[in-house]
């Protein structure tokens, strides 16, 4: 939806104060974590969830973060802005909540979307301490240096492999 759409439909905010808002604001990842925290279930049976979209900017021209890229959703490439997230799934109450992200920017921070991964789950392990016992996440994350990281971290994860990936399972 648009910006002009939510003020129609909104007492209190006219477009040009969420515009303001959403261009004075810095929405960083850690604000999710403080506003979701006191929020989350956690059980021992947790898993976190890694995947990645892309915010289809196609018809942007001067948004810095936008940048062509591959899109599962549209089968191509489309201009757009990579983001990456991290779900924690409580199976028990068949809760989930958005936990972190990042915006995927190799020209702006040098970090890869394995980079992001890596990071944060180091962060759900080390930082926030949440009970977990799987990572779960697409074909496109199964790299051997990320799952003996997630080994490491005492977890087991899920995540399909493609037909032309060779397996060592000693």
């Amino acid at each position: 939806y648009t910006l002009t759409n939510y003020a129609e439909h909104t007492e209190h905010f006219s477009h040009d104060m969420a515009n303001r808002y959403l261009a004075d604001a810095a929405l960083r990842p850690h604000l999710v974590w403080e506003n979701t925290r006191d929020q989350v279930v956690q059980t021992p049976y947790g898993f976190l969830v890694f995947d990645d979209t892309i915010v289809d900017k196609n018809f942007s021209h001067k948004i810095a973060l936008v940048r062509r890229q591959y899109s599962g959703n549209a089968h191509g490439v489309i201009k757009g802005i990579g983001v990456v997230t991290c779900v924690y799934v409580n199976p028990e109450t068949d809760q989930f909540w958005i936990i972190d992200y990042r915006i995927y920017d190799p020209a702006g921070d040098g970090k890869t979307k394995l980079d992001h991964v890596a990071e944060m789950l180091r962060n759900c392990v080390y930082q926030k301490h949440l009970a977990l016992w799987a990572v779960l996440m697409d074909t496109w994350y199964a790299t051997k240096d990320l799952l003996l990281q997630i080994e490491a971290c005492g977890k087991i994860y899920y995540c399909p492999l493609k037909d032309n990936r060779l397996v060592d399972d000693s």
